[in-house]
């Protein structure tokens, strides 16, 4: 095993509501031990009654060199705090973390630069806080210019740069001065698309060059394709630590936040057989069970089969007539030659008639909404940005007559 970069050990971290921290200089700090030299670090705070809420609850988790882990969860989850952890931004209420190697963080747009310095100045500037020598800085200085794409703006103070810029000129520095540990947080949300491929293109280098990612995303898409593993936290504790398609498949049918039917009249349950509710590769035929009890038989009735995406639109519909169920707890299998839909989680709808021998209508014995969720955990092959990712998982080859290309494409990423 790879040697250890990160070890968190019991993380907690707890913040006061309404109360404004201010922070202080060390001539502040000075003087108001002179004022009060009894109540240094003697809990002078301890008397306030502002109600306090807990931003991480006894978060462990350890890293390996090498790794790129994604931090996924709700907004409020606590994945900015245990970034600002790592990075030596603030300091956590209880519990330590061991980080061993340097550290780039991109934690917010323009972290670590001055707006009244030049883009040229940042660039020393940034590389001298990661701790580089200006030799190193300049070895590297043309690459990040050019892979930033501000090379016109160079000379210009940062504070007329648009945040696009910033961010470019910011990742572009954190990634190419070869950290030992990356920090991202959702800042590639800001740049434009071509931007943002870039980045996942450089992340996935520098993963693949033995250095460690922690990445915050809230594009699944992303995380599918760039992290082997995942932390999923849940109001400030972790819910699950694991391989990415297990973690993210979880969260995403937590998202849907739907319970058992408590009035089922025929429906009792569904599965994949040997998969459970998750579809592992949509390009191959997959088989959905589903077990019926029927005080009578079904004659010439109608079966409706059909997936919903989170937003309830139809993905995919079936309708089977005429058919026949005898009367009892029966297993009726529906098989699909592929589903090859984008990743995520979706919904099962399920309908049944019994027309009997009404030529013009019949009995509609249930609409089941089936639970668990349908979980697709196929490799992603579309867009590597969720919004423009569509409905299809289908993968396609770019060939471009005569072009001198770096590599050759592949079908499963488009990196």
């Amino acid at each position: 095993m790879s040697a250890l970069v990160i070890s968190a050990e019991g993380l907690s971290k707890r913040y006061q509501i309404g109360e404004r921290v201010r922070y202080l200089a060390l001539r502040d700090r000075l003087a108001h031990l002179v004022r009060a030299p009894f109540r240094w670090g003697s809990g002078a705070h301890s008397t306030n009654h502002h109600p306090h809420i807990w931003a991480l609850r006894d978060v462990s988790f350890d890293l390996h060199q090498g790794e790129v882990v994604g931090l996924i969860g709700r907004n409020g989850a606590g994945k900015t705090t245990i970034l600002r952890i790592l990075a030596r931004i603030t300091r956590p209420t209880s519990g330590r973390a061991r980080v061993r190697g340097r550290i780039a963080s991109l934690l917010e747009v323009g972290t670590g630069f001055h707006p009244e310095l030049t883009g040229r100045e940042n660039i020393f500037l940034s590389g001298a806080i990661l701790g580089m020598r200006k030799r190193e800085i300049e070895h590297k200085f043309d690459e990040m210019v050019a892979f930033s794409e501000v090379e016109e703006f160079l000379d210009t103070p940062l504070k007329h740069y648009s945040t696009g810029m910033q961010t470019r000129l910011a990742f572009a520095v954190a990634a190419h001065l070869e950290p030992e540990i990356l920090l991202i947080d959702e800042v590639l949300a800001v740049g434009d698309l071509k931007f943002q491929r870039k980045c996942l293109g450089k992340m996935s280098a520098v993963a693949t060059s033995g250095r460690t990612i922690l990445f915050v995303s809230h594009q699944m898409n992303q995380i599918r394709r760039l992290c082997g593993r995942v932390l999923w936290l849940d109001q400030g504790r972790v819910r699950a630590l694991g391989p990415t398609g297990e973690v993210v498949a979880a969260y995403e049918a937590s998202q849907l936040e739907a319970e058992p039917a408590g009035s089922a009249q025929c429906f009792l349950s569904w599965e994949i057989p040997g998969q459970g509710n998750v579809v592992r590769d949509g390009f191959r035929e997959v088989t959905f069970r589903l077990t019926v009890h029927l005080p009578e038989p079904v004659v010439r009735g109608h079966l409706g089969f059909g997936i919903l995406n989170e937003a309830n639109v139809r993905i995919a519909v079936w309708g089977f007539d005429d058919i026949f169920i005898p009367a009892g707890t029966q297993e009726l299998t529906v098989k699909v030659p592929s589903l090859p839909i984008h990743p995520g989680a979706y919904s099962l709808v399920c309908s049944l008639f019994n027309r009997g021998n009404n030529l013009t209508g019949g009995q509609l014995l249930e609409n089941w909404y089936a639970f668990p969720p349908l979980i697709v955990d196929t490799p992603p092959v579309t867009h590597p940005q969720d919004r423009w990712a569509g409905v299809l998982n289908i993968p396609a080859d770019l060939h471009v007559p005569g072009a001198q290309v770096e590599s050759q494409p592949t079908r499963r990423s488009a990196l």
